[in-house]
């Protein structure tokens, strides 16, 4: 791997065959100071259900807002990215989560807790699909790698998130979420810088310093397409509605069942949310080495064990299942997205905005129903019920195989690092 690829964000090279990993890093790093931050909503649940008086329906109401705010926009932000990449918007959407933050912390009405956790969702909807593609331009054509680089520091971000939350915001209240804003404008100095960089890969490419990106296609038909893509939306659907139910609700669980301290289940939180960070690195390489349909089938059918024995467990038993499901599971979400890209080649940023805004959605309508669900049977019987959404994976079968039909859709040659860049 040459060097001089792999340094400063400032001094592009014209050979597109290195993977960048000072780009990747710094973009993961960005990610994580991205999710961090939105992970703070969800850890605080309990204390703005005390202090505000809310119910579950009115917790799931919170948790929809800001989860449909993150996902509406995303899809449209990747069609316009696909067609005019933005480079500066990913530090400008960050700024949208930085008012959020602010008013957040002094929040002190369901109306207003409802707009500032919108403005941190219209944060996330602007980062995710331009992030996503910028990590494809910068994989040097390992794209299974890429994603879980820079999906990963995402996850360890959702994880650190609740731990941080109870070591400040606990303590400290509700205003002491104004601390996370150091965070939103340290990563919007970074993505400043990281949108220099890309600024300079399109300058090039436009004085023809580089060539122009071919896009590699499949033998399926539209049919085979439509048919394939409804199947991975079956599975984001089945993979999220588990993992919001222990992401969303784990805390109330682990106190309504074994009368854990607040703090206690926070802690329960984060290991659970680190192991998804965990297994979000491993599913790309695998991935990229044996298939997206192999990572697909073991990541969500391979989780349902563990989450059937979990409503049954002690409370030891209880956080290892969950962080063995996290593992397993976490590895999905890069084999499906990457995977949806090799269906719709050329459309980077779209197919990684209808995904991250579907996953967002998904989790914001879960968070809603499992709220208005568990409000009448109650949190035990829920995640009774859940444990059943990982035997969606069956539907792995009907998924083509990739391989077989294109030997090279799966081994992308070097212009293809340039999503978004193609000529129309």
């Amino acid at each position: 791997m040459n060097q001089n690829t792999e340094g400063t964000l400032a001094s592009p090279s014209l050979d597109v065959t290195a993977t960048r990993l000072g780009v990747l890093y710094c973009l993961s790093l960005c990610h994580f100071l991205n999710d961090t931050i939105q992970a703070v909503l969800p850890a605080i649940y309990p204390l703005l259900k005390s202090v505000h008086g809310l119910s579950f329906t009115q917790i799931g109401i919170i948790a929809l807002t800001f989860q449909l705010t993150a996902s509406l926009l995303q899809p449209w932000v990747g069609f316009v990215t696909d067609r005019r990449p933005q480079p500066y918007s990913l530090a400008i959407g960050m700024g949208a989560t930085l008012i959020g933050l602010l008013m957040l912390s002094q929040a002190s009405s369901l109306p207003m807790i409802l707009v500032s956790s919108s403005l941190v969702g219209l944060g996330s909807s602007v980062f995710h699909p331009e992030a996503s593609r910028l990590a494809q331009l910068a994989s040097g054509g390992r794209h299974g790698f890429a994603q879980s680089l820079f999906q990963v520091g995402g996850n360890l971000g959702s994880s650190f998130g609740p731990l941080l939350a109870a070591w400040l915001v606990m303590p400290g209240g509700q205003p002491a979420v104004a601390w996370f804003a150091v965070l939103a404008l340290l990563a919007i100095a970074l993505l400043q810088r990281l949108g220099h960089w890309y600024q300079q890969q399109l300058a090039l490419r436009a004085q023809g310093n580089q060539r122009a990106a071919r896009v590699k296609r499949h033998s399926l038909s539209n049919r085979q397409v439509a048919g394939a893509i409804i199947v991975l939306v079956l599975l984001i659907i089945s993979k999220y509605f588990y993992l919001v139910s222990l992401v969303n609700y784990y805390t109330f669980y682990l106190i309504d069942r074994f009368q854990v301290s607040v703090q206690t289940s926070q802690l329960c939180l984060f290991l659970f949310l680190f192991s998804v960070a965990a297994g979000t690195i491993i599913g790309g390489p695998i991935g990229d080495r044996h298939g997206r349909k192999f990572v697909i089938w073991v990541s969500i059918l391979g989780t349902a064990p563990f989450s059937l024995a979990l409503p049954y467990a002690n409370l030891p038993g209880t956080i290892i299942l969950s962080m063995f499901a996290g593992l397993i599971l976490a590895s999905a979400f890069s084999a499906i997205l990457v995977f949806a890209q090799d269906l719709l080649p050329g459309k980077v940023g779209m197919v990684a905005g209808l995904f991250f805004g579907f996953a967002f959605g998904v989790g914001g309508i879960a968070s809603a129903v499992l709220g208005v669900c568990a409000d009448q049977v109650g949190i035990q019987t829920i995640f009774k019920l859940c444990a059943f959404f990982p035997l969606f994976g069956l539907l792995t079968v009907f998924l083509p195989n990739l391989n077989q039909l294109d030997p090279q859709l799966e081994n992308h040659t070097p212009a293809d690092a340039a999503p978004g860049l193609q000529p129309e």
